[in-house]
This record gives structure tokens, sequence and C-alpha cells, in this order.
């Protein structure tokens, strides 16, 4: 199986944020905004976007962010693509974690690459903040 790149997307995340505690476990909503300037996509991640994160009673974490990214296509038309990543991990402190992404857009250049469910996605915390990456998978 290869991987393509598809998108790569700079995270900001908000100051502000809620968790809450519970006795089945936690809830963390976390708002973000940011950039993505790939070959296919140029634009913003909306300031709406929010990473909402339970953990669960045998510790593991489900990330579930959805948000909406406006820009221009890689002929230069304006447009949307909004974004469902979800993904899980065991809750300790990592550098990385692996999602599920679904997208959809009102590009009609990027409709026929993202309209389909064949994606990965990858988060990784470095020097310079957080950085989601999507690939499409090659079979």
């Amino acid at each position: 199986m290869k991987e393509k790149a598809i998108l790569e997307i700079h995270i900001d995340i908000a100051e502000r944020g809620l968790k809450m505690m519970t006795e089945l476990g936690e809830v963390s909503m976390i708002p973000f905004a940011g950039t993505c300037d790939c070959d296919a996509f140029k634009g913003i991640v909306e300031p709406w976007g929010v990473d909402t994160q339970i953990v669960n009673q045998a510790n593991i974490r489900h990330l579930s962010a959805r948000y909406v990214l406006t820009g221009k296509d890689e002929e230069g038309n304006d447009c949307h693509i909004y974004i469902e990543n979800n993904g899980w991990m065991e809750n300790k402190p990592s550098m990385s974690f692996t999602t599920v992404p679904t997208f959809l857009t009102d590009s009609p250049v990027l409709a026929p690459i993202l309209h389909r469910n064949q994606f990965i996605g990858t988060g990784n915390v470095e020097k310079d903040g957080l950085w989601i990456r999507f690939y499409e998978i090659d079979h």
C-alpha cells in the first residue's frame, strides 16, 4: 500500500477550551484555526473548528475534529473543504497520532479526489506546532 500526500495543515490551538471530568471519563473541546499551503489548496482553517476528545474508562482517547477550510483550489477557484477527522489512541503523552478523515468540497477540481473514502491522516507535534497531514491510500 502506497500513500500520496494531498493536504498539510498547520493548526493554531486556541487558548481557551473546555475540559470536563466525570466518573466515566474526561471530555475536552479544543477550538482551533490554522492555515493550509499545498499544491492542491491554499487557504485558512476557519476559526470555528473544534477538536472533541473523550477519554473513556479504558483510558482510550477518541479524537473527533470538524472544521472548514476556505481558500482556493489548484486552479485558483474560491472553494471550501469540510473535514471530519476521527482517531483513537492510548491516553498517554504522544507526539503523533493517526486518523481517518472524511472530506466534502464545493470545488469541482478537488471533488473527484476528496469525495472518496481512501485516506488516512497523521497528526504530529513539531517544534513549530501541530501539523495535520492527509494522504490518499493507493491500493
